[in-house]
């Protein structure tokens, strides 16, 4: 999987874009808010069909689009997948409100749904603020497994988007439903629940055993990494912490782990049917609940997960390096992960995360990057890396939302200046 050419227009910070990538290497200079994560982000929505910092898409139109006669913006990729040339698109247009855009998504000049674009180019995205997998709140973390998982496995992207459409059905009727101040025990309220409750353990099932059998995976991988960061001095745990008991735990242990005090978790492996029946009974012993509080108490939208390291919670008492280093042992075992579940490596696309790593963290880092077939590489200061690492690479330096690649003159200035 090789990116060979990027389009932008009017993304971001950049009003025309034409770069080709020539190699397994793309090493980025430029000083902060030059356009470099920017360009990252440009690719990432190409495999994920989403910004990543940004609430709407307008956020990442260029303000100079209004100039042009219909304003847009265009980000589009020409890869090397499985031996072919792939040709991705994603144009956003102003709708009539002046605010709101709508998305339009080509696959080799043929239109698609968003879905469909996931996952054809997958790249994994190193970012400094990932820390946030760890410290952050739990809609950090389970934003992180849906990218994840979607890239590599559709049959959950669909079972994720179809749970998401049955929720906001269910949660309009648990609204109704309490300003109704309605009879739980009632025939008609159990009716109309029942309805709603089979359609969301339907999907929500699905999505709890597979991000649980997901975070497995990660665990195996990332545990490895996580000892090698720490010189072997600590072991790495990840806890997938549902918002009901799914079975494989007492209800005892399973107080204790959503308390954050359960360090040992049995290791297993989750049946969607076994979920299911777990989630409904839930559902049924709480509805009076739910319906006072007029929505979905339980379910995949409420759950978390957990990092532990030698018996202590990350997130409560680990230090800023054991958390640096939990969030990247994650990430470099999301590559292996992703590799072994689909057959190729993703794309993979570091931004700015050498300066925050010591010499060590930059040692196991680049030994994955010899692993994938391409990385593209942004930092402020080119000594980040060995002379020999920035020899192999493709080089470039972002100022302003143009990228120049550096000339056989500008390299050779170099060598002479050293």
């Amino acid at each position: 999987m090789l990116l060979t050419h990027l389009s932008l227009t009017h993304f971001r910070n950049y009003r025309h874009l034409e770069m080709d990538f020539a190699g397994p290497l793309a090493l980025l200079q430029g000083r902060n808010a030059q356009g470099k994560t920017n360009l990252l982000e440009a690719i990432f929505m190409l495999a994920t069909s989403k910004p990543v910092h940004a609430l709407n898409e307008r956020e990442i139109v260029d303000w100079q689009a209004a100039e042009e006669p219909i304003p847009y913006c265009r980000i589009a990729a020409n890869a090397t997948i499985e031996g072919r040339i792939t040709a991705l698109e994603i144009i956003l247009t102003p709708r009539g409100d002046g605010i709101n855009f709508t998305k339009q998504i080509k696959i080799n000049g043929v239109p698609k749904r968003s879905m469909d674009l996931v996952g054809v180019l997958r790249a994994v995205l190193f970012l400094p603020e990932d820390i946030k997998l760890v410290d952050g709140g739990p809609s950090e973390r389970r934003h992180y497994l849906d990218v994840a998982l979607c890239q590599i496995d559709r049959a959950y992207c669909r079972a994720l988007s179809a749970f998401q459409r049955v929720l906001l059905q269910r949660n309009s009727l648990l609204k109704i439903l309490r300003e109704q101040n309605a009879n739980p025990a009632a025939p008609a309220v159990d009716a109309q629940l029942a309805f709603w409750d089979d359609k969301l353990v339907q999907h929500g099932a699905a999505v709890v055993a597979r991000r649980h059998n997901f975070l497995g995976e990660l665990e195996r991988r990332a545990r490895e990494r996580y000892a090698e960061l720490s010189a072997q001095r600590e072991q790495l745990a990840l806890h997938y912490l549902p918002s009901f008991n799914p079975g494989y735990l007492s209800d005892s242990d399973f107080e204790l782990l959503s308390d954050g005090l359960l360090r040992e978790v049995p290791s297993v492996t989750l049946d969607a049917a076994a979920v299911s029946a777990a989630y409904l009974r839930q559902l049924a012993a709480r509805r009076a609940r739910e319906i006072a509080a007029g929505t979905t108490l339980y379910g995949p939208h409420r759950d978390d997960l957990r990092f532990w390291a030698n018996g202590h919670d990350l997130r409560t008492y680990g230090s800023r390096g054991q958390q640096r280093s939990a969030a990247l042992s994650l990430k470099l075992a999301e590559v292996r992960t992703m590799t072994a579940a689909t057959g190729t490596a993703p794309l993979l696309l570091l931004d700015d995360v050498m300066s925050e790593l010591d010499a060590e963290r930059r040692s196991t880092l680049l030994a994955v990057i010899e692993d994938v077939p391409q990385a593209i590489i942004t930092t402020t200061d080119w000594d980040d890396f060995t002379p020999d690492f920035r020899r192999r690479s493709q080089r470039f330096h972002v100022q302003s939302g143009n990228v120049m690649p550096l000339s056989q003159a500008d390299l050779s200035q170099e060598v002479d200046s050293r």
